[in-house]
């Protein structure tokens, strides 16, 4: 199976290079996605053109793919299975929760001079970074992309409620599955509180596991594509 991946805020798609090998020698075909506006060197880049990006490898795999959404991309992950409801096997969900209809794709960093650069790594002290060697934070600092203003801002839309019939597997790095449960059942999701279905799935690491746990990753990715 084809599984795209797609890189949360700051990031290309060099930051999956080694869960590429792990996916392949488990018999995947991953495509590391570099979105519009992250790695390509397009100031001007929008929402619509990292969703179009989804979309033309969505319609570009042979069969139907997995797409992959960390962190923020979770809600690009989510948008695929809404423009392409019998396109997308499944969704899974590293880190992250799909933004809901009419709402910001990526307002919690401030904007500076027409993007959002990354902030360091004051606001991800704790379990988000905790598994971060000092060499390995320099590395992701160093390469870091500042997210084009009209990408972070985007207004998320959800037209179709088919996206609702497609499996999402939202996988727990920096948190436990049951407290994603509860934050669903709170209302913190509105889009997985009507998912139809839903599983959850554990992964010891922090909030960038394809850095600290690639072969980890790789393995549950493998799994929810077998599944």
């Amino acid at each position: 199976m084809d599984i795209l991946l797609i890189a949360g805020l700051w990031l290309d798609g060099s930051v999956w290079d080694d869960v590429v090998p792990e996916l392949t020698a488990l018999g995947h075909r991953p495509v590391p996605l570099t979105l519009p506006g992250q790695g390509d060197g397009i100031a001007s880049a929008t929402l619509d053109d990292q969703l179009e990006a989804v979309l033309a490898a969505v319609d570009a795999a042979p069969g139907k793919p997995l797409v992959v959404g960390h962190s923020a991309a979770s809600t690009l992950a989510w948008l695929a299975a809404d423009r392409r409801p019998e396109r997308v096997a499944k969704v899974a969900l590293v880190g992250g929760f799909p933004a809901a209809d009419g709402r910001p794709y990526a307002d919690h960093f401030p904007v500076v001079d027409g993007a959002v650069p990354f902030p360091g790594w004051g606001p991800f002290e704790g379990a988000d970074s905790a598994d971060l060697d000092q060499q390995t934070r320099d590395r992701i600092a160093s390469t870091a992309v500042p997210v084009p203003e009209a990408v972070a801002r985007g207004v998320v839309r959800l037209t179709d409620e088919r996206r609702f019939d497609v499996p999402v597997v939202l996988v727990c790095p920096e948190f436990a599955p049951a407290q994603a449960e509860e934050w669903i059942a709170a209302g913190a999701s509105p889009e997985l509180a009507r998912a139809g279905r839903l599983a959850f799935v554990d992964l010891d690491s922090g909030h960038w596991p394809m850095v600290s746990r690639p072969r980890e990753l790789a393995r549950v990715l493998a799994e929810a594509a077998d599944s």
